[in-house]
């Protein structure tokens, strides 16, 4: 379903300088620099999978998702998702996924949640039938009645975190991106978003790819996770794999970070 081969990323970023002497001539001579984001990226994703995608911060996770959801374009490398290429295929494409972004919103901040589906079924042009009962089915699993009359901007983090989840699989997408979706969750609600994310895997055969840095999430929803460091694939495999590699009574978050510090990151 998701193919990824030797994928790279680079962006060139300007260089700025402390003092004010140096900011006045880099006004006028700017200098630029490379950073690379991702060096090297393989992976293979089959159908109903669910992947924990983890590493550090600034190890290229949420690059490489941008990349999967035709957001961002390769420096070089292939990416193709259900036969696709989803920067070149983006209308076709962005039918058949779903996207969250725990840090950014879809919804619109200053009107009622349910405005917002509105909305997106007009975007993504969801049968009047489809979205009916798309909508009731997300209502009823994630408790969303009570919040779909309140502007997003009233919602806690928790509340606005469940809608994000709801407006990403309203027109009913073969594959889902989550990025960090439980971060500053609390331990009810972060229960509730796994519970969710199993309940959708098992019975809708969504496919779900896992950015976190909560190794509860991990344990709890994925059998196999695809470690990055330094924009390189480090690990691709079973947790009860990785986890036989090292000491059996160490936790995950202990194993990952000794994972880091052998390869110096």
């Amino acid at each position: 379903m998701i193919e990824v081969l030797h994928l790279r990323k680079q962006f060139k970023v300007y260089e700025r300088k402390e003092s004010l002497r140096d900011s006045i001539s880099s006004f006028f001579f700017p200098k630029w620099k490379w950073v690379h984001a991702l060096e090297d990226v393989s992976f293979h994703i089959n159908p109903g999978e669910i992947i924990g995608y983890i590493g550090p911060n600034g190890a290229g996770k949420s690059t490489t998702l941008k990349i999967m959801s035709g957001i961002l374009l390769p420096t070089s490398g292939t990416c193709k998702v259900m036969g696709m290429i989803p920067w070149k295929n983006r209308i076709e494409y962005v039918r058949q996924i779903g996207v969250v972004f725990g840090q950014r919103s879809q919804l619109w901040w200053d009107v009622p949640v349910l405005d917002s589906f509105l909305l997106l079924k007009e975007i993504y042009r969801v049968e009047e039938g489809r979205y009916k009962k798309s909508l009731a089915m997300l209502v009823d699993i994630l408790q969303l009645q009570d919040l779909l009359s309140k502007p997003v901007r009233q919602l806690s983090l928790g509340q606005r975190i469940k809608c994000e989840i709801a407006a990403s699989l309203l027109h009913q997408p073969s594959i889902l991106f989550l990025d960090e979706p439980t971060i500053g969750l609390d331990a009810v609600a972060k229960i509730a978003i796994r519970k969710f994310i199993q309940r959708i895997n098992h019975e809708n055969k969504v496919t779900v790819i896992l950015t976190t840095h909560d190794m509860h999430d991990i344990e709890a929803l994925t059998n196999r996770v695809i470690l990055i460091g330094k924009g390189r694939t480090l690990f691709d495999g079973n947790v009860s794999l990785l986890k036989e590699n090292y000491t059996t009574d160490q936790s995950i978050e202990e194993i990952i970070a000794q994972v880091y510090t052998e390869y110096e990151i």
